[in-house]
């Protein structure tokens, strides 16, 4: 599978080649933030199959987390495009800029405990208060 994207202004543009490891909603308190309030709807790709084929982002790492993730995005229109970490084997990509964002199905809700009385979680998605188990 192939899916393709790009920011918002159209600056950047990537690929990620390879089966999605995971397609969620994570309901966390940080992603509730990087999503302007509701889910992060998200998809784990492999990281050896994720390009930017256009353009390069910025990045951004808090310095006070001692796990932080590094977050990609458009230094122009600001649009959040993906999360990394070094020791993960896959890239987090944002799924509203995917050129075919249908491609999208969540498969599982996590981070439930910081979910917020207006969320609501799709019926029938396995939910999870933390994170799922591996």
């Amino acid at each position: 599978m192939s899916l393709t994207g790009h920011c918002y202004c159209g600056r950047i543009h990537f690929e990620a080649a390879g089966e999605p490891l995971v397609k969620g909603l994570c309901y966390c308190r940080e992603c509730q933030v990087i999503a302007g309030g509701g889910p992060n709807h998200f998809l784990a790709v492999p990281a050896e199959g994720f390009v930017y084929t256009k353009g390069a982002p910025k990045t951004f790492a808090r310095d006070d987390l001692p796990r932080a993730v590094t977050r990609e995005f458009c230094g122009d229109c600001g649009t959040p495009l993906t999360s990394r970490n070094p020791k993960w084997p896959f890239v987090i990509v944002k799924v509203g800029t995917l050129d075919d964002p249908a491609a999208f199905t969540p498969a599982v809700a996590m981070q439930l405990a910081d979910k917020q009385p207006f969320h609501r979680v799709p019926e029938g998605l396995p939910q999870f208060d933390r994170w799922p188990p591996n």
